[in-house]
C-alpha cells in the first residue's frame, strides 16, 4: 500500500466545553455550551493532510463503542486509511476540555484503550510503502510499541514527531530513542523548556540537534514558528486572524509544514504553509472544522504553494 503518511498516536473523541473562563483552584465558572469532534493529535494532522490532498492512513486503537464508532466513521470520511487501526474491548479514548472566549483552553484525557497497544500487534507490512511515520504521544505505555516500530521500520521512511506536553513532562531520557529516529521534530515552545530546561535560544535547539534530528520545529502559537537545520534557521510571525479556539493549532502546523516538505519546498516556505493552516483552524471552533483544502490555499494567492 503507497501512503504519504501515516498517524501513529492516540485516537479520541473530544468533548468541548465552552466556558466564561476556566477556572483555577477553588473558584467556580460556567458552561455556556458544548461540542464534541474526533480528535486525537496524529489523526488531526492526517486530517489536515487528507484535505490537502496527500494520501494518509492511521495505526491506533479504538472499542466497538459509540466513541470508536465515531472515530472510525470520522477518519473514512476523510479519507485516512484505516487498515492499521485495532479494535479492542474496553472504551475508547476521550477528552474532556474546557474553552474560555479567548480561545485558550485546558483538557483532561481518559485514554481508554489507547493504552493498551502491543508492540506485536503492530502490522509492519503497512509501513513498507510509506513515505513519512508521524509520531504523537500516549499516556501511557503505548510508546513501547511506537519504540518497537521504529526499530523495524525501513530506513527510507522519515519520522515526524510531536512529543506534545504528556511525553515532553516525562523528561527527554523517556523519548530518547524516539529522537535518535527522529528526521523532523515538532514541538511548542514549552515543550521544549520541559524536555531541556531552558527557553528557546541556541542551547536548547543545539541540545536536540545533536540526536541527529534533521529538522526541529519550534511553534511559538500567535508569535509564529521557528525553524531550524544545522545550516539554516528562520523565525516566521503567525498569519492575523481572530483566535476563536486553539484545540489543534499545533496540529493544524504540522499538517502544513509536513506537506510543504513533502511538495519539496524548503524550510521557509513549509513554515510559511504551517502558520497558515494553523491560522486556518484557529478560527473556527474545533481542531479540524477550519482546516484548509488546497482549493482553499490557492484561492488566497499564496504563491509559494504553487505545485
Amino acid at each position: 500500500m503507497s501512503l504519504d503518511v501515516v498517524g501513529f498516536g492516540a485516537l479520541n473523541v473530544d468533548k468541548l466545553y465552552h466556558v466564561n473562563r476556566i477556572a483555577k483552584e477553588d473558584e467556580e465558572a460556567y458552561i455556556k455550551y458544548l461540542t464534541q469532534s474526533c480528535g486525537g493529535s496524529a489523526a488531526n494532522t492526517m486530517v489536515g493532510l487528507s484535505r490537502l490532498g496527500l494520501k494518509t492512513g492511521y495505526i491506533g486503537k479504538v472499542s466497538n463503542d459509540h466513541g470508536g464508532n465515531l472515530i472510525l466513521e470520522n477518519l473514512k470520511k476523510e479519507g485516512i486509511n484505516t487498515d492499521g487501526i485495532i479494535i479492542a474491548e474496553g472504551r475508547s479514548g476521550s477528552v474532556m476540555g474546557f474553552v474560555d472566549a479567548d480561545g485558550q483552553r485546558a483538557l483532561y484525557v481518559d485514554p481508554g484503550v489507547n493504552d493498551l497497544f502491543k508492540p506485536e500487534e503492530i502490522k509492519i507490512e503497512y509501513f513498507k510503502d510509506i513515505k513519512i511515520l508521524h509520531l504523537t504521544s500516549f499516556v501511557g505505555e503505548s510508546i513501547k510499541a511506537q519504540e518497537s516500530l521504529l526499530e523495524e521500520l525501513p530506513s527510507t521512511v522519515k519520522v515526524s514527531f510531536d512529543p506534545g506536553r504528556i511525553y515532553a513532562e516525562k523528561g527527554i531520557k523517556y523519548i530518547k530513542k524516539i529522537l535518535q529516529r527522529t528526521n523532523l521534530l515538532l514541538i511548542n515552545e514549552e515543550e521544549l523548556k520541559l524536555l531541556t530546561g531552558e527557553e528557546c535560544n541556541r542551547n536548547s535547539i543545539e541540545s536536540l540537534l545533536s540526536y541527529d534530528i534533521d529538522v526541529i520545529v519550534v511553534k511559538r502559537g500567535s508569535k509564529g514558528c521557528y525553524v531550524t537545520n544545522k545550516e539554516e534557521s528562520y523565525s516566521l510571525g503567525a498569519f492575523p486572524v481572530k483566535c476563536i479556539d486553539t484545540t489543534g493549532a499545533g496540529d493544524a502546523f504540522n499538517a502544513g509544514f509536513i506537506y510543504g516538505l513533502l511538495k519539496a519546498k524548503n524550510l521557509h516556505d513549509s513554515s510559511l504553509i504551517g502558520n497558515y493552516v494553523a491560522a486556518c483552524c484557529v478560527e473556527y471552533i474545533g481542531a479540524t472544522a477550519g482546516l484548509p483544502d488546497s482549493q482553499k490555499l490557492k484561492k488566497n494567492n499564496l504563491k509559494y504553494l504553487d505545485h
